[in-house]
């Protein structure tokens, strides 16, 4: 009998279905395939499979934790975007400057004044997405939606932070209702503070959708999904 682990994973029908169901999500919505953005989550994926994905057309990898993310760039390179997605600890943070395109969890005012002390030391900025408990679940990192706003003005001062968008991870459920009114208030939320024309805040980016629910997230609004199981197979962590 062949274990599961020893199934040898078709990454290229994988990215080819994960694709598809984007398409119809998009189409379902009335959405070009343009806005979507790819985001490969390569937790404890091995180098030679990372490589055969960026082959196959993922350009932009998600990573958890800053140990990996930052020994898959120094086995990389910059053939690939690095994204941080996981929760950031302060005491982590000078070890990324230099390799993330974009930060998923802003969720704190300690962490904003960390990538503040960098950016100055580095003559430098940082994109980020602030992440929002959109389900208030004790598990999950994030601000609730009603501190989203006060938290953005309170941290409009530091110029060294462009925020870029929301992050969020619903919770792990089958139920479509519970799914779509999490990804809905995301929307909300985003639509809110563009409206309040904020001086270089910008909402570009919406990352919400994993692999159980992206289709749905899509439908209500997503244009960025971090897609790790449906790509790169089962993971024992």
């Amino acid at each position: 009998m062949i274990n599961k682990e020893e199934i040898p994973i078709n990454l290229e029908s994988n990215i080819e279905t994960v694709r598809q169901k984007i398409d119809k999500a998009l189409d379902k919505s009335g959405r070009d395939i343009n806005d979507i953005k790819i985001i490969g989550v390569t937790k404890t994926v091995d180098i030679p499979t990372i490589n055969r994905a960026v082959d196959l057309g993922i350009d932009t990898i998600g990573e958890n934790r800053v140990q990996e993310l930052q020994n898959k760039y120094d086995a990389i390179g910059d053939k690939v975007k690095y994204h941080m997605i996981g929760h950031l600890q302060t005491n982590k943070v000078r070890h990324i400057f230099d390799k993330v395109e974009l930060i998923h969890s802003l969720d704190r005012i300690s962490l904003v004044k960390e990538l503040d002390k960098g950016c100055k030391r580095n003559h430098s900025t940082i994109d980020t997405l602030i992440q929002v408990n959109v389900s208030e679940e004790e598990t999950k990192f994030g601000l609730k939606v009603s501190e989203v706003i006060p938290f953005i003005e309170k941290i409009m001062e530091y110029e060294t932070i462009r925020i870029k968008g929301l992050m969020t991870m619903a919770p792990h459920t089958n139920n479509e209702k519970v799914l779509r009114e999490v990804f809905s208030s995301m929307r909300k939320l985003k639509e809110d503070i563009e409206a309040r024309n904020y001086q270089n805040i910008s909402m570009d980016h919406l990352s919400m959708g994993m692999t159980n629910d992206y289709e749905i997230a899509i439908e209500e609004g997503s244009n960025m999904v971090r897609i790790g199981r449906a790509i790169f197979g089962e993971r024992n962590y």
